[in-house]
């Protein structure tokens, strides 16, 4: 238990030294700021086709075969397999508004 003790004494010991160092830069004058790191948008991971096919089971499972079958025709098949993978994420899109 003792130790416990010791490793939190330690880490506020260690978080008042960088107070202490930020209070001292600003009394020198010295506003250290810095910079946010810059957002950028995470890549988008291609959808795969077993991620459609999951959800287009779940959608057949809940009792929306036709629907499914309808969908799959919009997209130039009846089959998943005919499907282009550059349409994989408007077919998810629609899949999940079922």
């Amino acid at each position: 238990m003792n130790e416990i003790y010791k490793t939190l004494a330690e880490g506020y010991e260690k978080l008042a030294a960088g107070y202490r160092a930020l209070a001292k830069d600003q009394k020198d004058g010295k506003t250290v700021v810095e910079e946010p790191a810059t957002q950028t948008e995470p890549e988008k991971k291609p959808i795969a086709i077993e991620d459609v096919r999951a959800v287009l089971a779940a959608k057949t499972q809940a009792g929306k075969r036709r629907e499914v079958k309808e969908l799959l025709l919009k997209y130039d098949s009846g089959k998943l397999s005919g499907v282009k993978p550059e349409n994989y994420a408007a077919l998810l899109a629609d899949a999940e508004a079922l």
